[in-house]
């Protein structure tokens, strides 16, 4: 079996939003230690990020219907967060909540022998829990990192992760327990 780590939407236009600022030093310390654990275990990372064209040619329904486009490419906004560690890691761009769609993330996870996923970012209601359905459609096993997730809404944040956890066996674990995860990947 082999795993990756998908870090989404660790971006600084989400972090606008003070329901998130209020996590963003956590979260760049938490996902940076797992991205360090995923690493040296010789787990691969994928840097998933939403951006934009001006032109509309990749706006979702609500931008069109509210004609207000979000995260440009080569924007401030669509820049990681500081502090996260990103350097040298494959970066994948979508358009929409889920990393699987229009993009090129099958490909990549099948020449990486991918069985399951590790994922981290925000917002857990939102990319990673499109993005956690999704996997569990394509038959890849999902394993969330608790202390590098979070949410605009809290409670909408739960109830996700407790159907994701219930419904599709994605377990919800702590760095500590990921770390172990990981290093069984290498046996």
């Amino acid at each position: 079996m082999s795993a990756a780590l998908m870090v989404i939407d660790m971006q600084n236009a989400y972090f606008e939003s003070p329901a998130l600022q209020k996590h963003q030093e956590r979260l760049v310390e938490k996902t940076n230690e797992l991205i360090g654990l995923a690493k040296a275990a010789g787990i691969p990372v994928l840097m998933v990020c939403t951006e934009h064209e001006r032109d509309k040619s990749t706006w979702t329904l609500s931008m069109l219907d509210d004609d207000q486009g979000f995260i440009f490419s080569g924007s401030e906004q669509a820049d990681f967060i500081p502090g996260l560690d990103y350097a040298d890691l494959p970066r994948l761009v979508k358009t929409r909540d889920s990393a699987f769609v229009g993009t090129d993330v099958l490909l990549r996870l099948r020449n990486w022998n991918v069985e399951t996923l590790v994922l981290a970012g925000v917002a857990t209601h939102n990319c990673v829990a499109q993005t956690a359905a999704d996997a569990f459609a394509n038959n890849f096993r999902v394993r969330f990192a608790r202390e590098a997730l979070a949410s605009t809404n809290d409670e909408y944040e739960e109830a996700v992760l407790r159907v994701l956890s219930d419904e599709y066996r994605q377990p919800i674990e702590s760095n500590a327990e990921l770390k172990d995860f990981f290093n069984a990947q290498q046996a």
